[in-house]
């Protein structure tokens, strides 16, 4: 039979099956759908405008330590909103100089998935590391300050309020101890007794290995609590809850608003604002914290040596460094390091006085970062703005990088108007201050 002949036969009994039984299934091929590739970040950030506004692209000279200068593109726009109250409630702590949850939100959303280790060196209140475990990322902190860690680690994983009233309630404020005299310029006596009461219970607790994430809670609470400008807070009017004043320029509040420290309920201060901090946990928050909690990292170090942290781990990096000598940390802290029993002047902050010292300190950092960073991890490096404008910190920043062998990829600059906290000083846009975000996005090559 021939090859035409078999082909007819097969056709013919196809033609013949009976209708009871089925045919065999025929496959198809369908036709494939071309699938478009992902933007890039950069053309993400070249097509945002989100707020009403086209980016500007210009370009970032900066002058290598081998010699010879690199150009960045640089990208300016207001890619994160300039208002207060677009976070979640847990970011809702004081601490000088931090930056708005937004920034960080913005950099992971985009360059990581949910499982990532996400990191920042310089966490300060811990912005970054909550951020990212809100978003279902691992966080890993960082900071030569201890406050750190006392401040972040309890907003990671929160406890119910039920649990805290019940704790609160457990504490003897009767138990007190003696406290500087000083302290009464900030706080009614009786408060101050409730403080100290506070402040012995906790020393037992750690003592006794017997503190743990409720304690740890109402700690971060009373750390954010003991001064500021309202009835909100423990002490008599002083300025915003990022800082403390001295004695001395306290004595000079009471005197020219004629006050005295008034009598101010502990507990019902605790309370209140524990319920505000956790308004917006709900349980599908919970659960996506939960998971990451285990594997959470929060470290006190120096950011240059941190071998707790495994090399090639790391997905994104997001941080915001001391600037020269703009904040002075010891000065701001001293109230809280009383509170919590850390000695401010055993705490090592960077605080060079020129750029080439800042740049020398950075450079041993990003040789750290390189370290820990995946390949194909990012570093989003913060740097402000200094000096009103006149130090661009952007241009010291990217010889850091490449001399640890990371690449630059761009500068993201993020303009807006002044903040809440910068108008309640009476200082005006583009007067004094932090006016922009400028990041330099770093990549360590595959």
């Amino acid at each position: 039979m021939s090859k035409q002949r078999n082909l007819e036969f097969l056709f013919d009994f196809k033609e013949t099956v009976p209708e009871t039984l089925s045919p065999e299934p025929r496959l198809v091929c369908p036709t494939p759908v071309p699938v478009s590739p992902s933007p890039s970040f950069e053309q993400q950030l070249t097509a945002f405008n989100e707020h009403g506004l086209a980016t500007r692209v210009t370009v970032t000279q900066a002058r290598l330590a081998e010699g010879g200068r690199i150009e960045v593109p640089t990208y300016v726009n207001e890619f994160w909103t300039a208002r207060q109250r677009q976070a979640n409630s847990l970011h809702e702590v004081s601490y000088r100089a931090c930056f708005k949850p937004q920034l960080p939100r913005f950099f992971i959303e985009r360059l990581t998935q949910p499982g990532d280790r996400v990191y920042d060196p310089f966490m300060g209140r811990g912005t970054t590391p909550l951020e990212a475990a809100l978003l279902g990322r691992v966080p890993v902190g960082c900071d030569v300050n201890p406050l750190s860690v006392l401040l972040t680690k309890p907003r990671v994983n929160p406890p119910a309020q039920n649990d805290v009233v019940a704790r609160l309630s457990e504490i003897d404020l009767r138990d007190t101890e003696a406290a500087p005299e000083d302290l009464l310029v900030f706080f009614h006596p009786d408060t101050l007794g409730d403080i100290s009461a506070l402040r012995r219970y906790f020393r037992r607790r750690v003592e006794s290995g017997q503190l743990d994430g409720i304690d740890e809670w109402i700690r971060l609470v009373a750390l954010n609590r003991l001064t500021g400008h309202s009835k909100g807070f423990f002490s008599v009017y002083t300025l915003p809850p990022n800082q403390a004043v001295s004695v001395k320029s306290q004595r000079k509040i009471n005197e020219k608003r004629g006050q005295i420290p008034d009598r101010r309920d502990v507990r019902a201060v605790i309370l209140k604002k524990s319920r505000q901090l956790i308004s917006e946990c709900d349980l599908e928050l919970r659960r996506t914290l939960g998971r990451v909690t285990n594997e959470a990292l929060l470290i006190t170090a120096s950011a240059d040596r941190t071998p707790q942290i495994p090399s090639n781990s790391v997905s994104l990096v997001v941080t915001s460094p001391p600037f020269l000598k703009v904040v002075q940390y010891e000065q701001d802290n001293w109230l809280r390091c009383w509170f919590a029993e850390i000695d401010p002047s055993t705490v090592a902050i960077t605080m060079s006085s020129t750029v080439s010292a800042w740049s020398q300190v950075m450079t041993s950092v990003f040789h750290e970062l390189a370290r820990v960073l995946k390949p194909g991890g990012h570093v989003a490096f913060e740097v402000g703005e200094v000096q009103k404008g006149t130090v661009k910190l952007e241009e010291a920043v990217i010889p850091c990088g490449v001399s640890a062998g990371l690449e630059p990829q761009l500068v993201l600059i993020n303009d807006q108007e002044f903040t809440k906290t910068a108008n309640c000083w009476g200082v005006g846009n583009n007067a004094k201050g932090t006016n922009t975000n400028r990041i330099v996005l770093f990549e360590k090559r595959r």
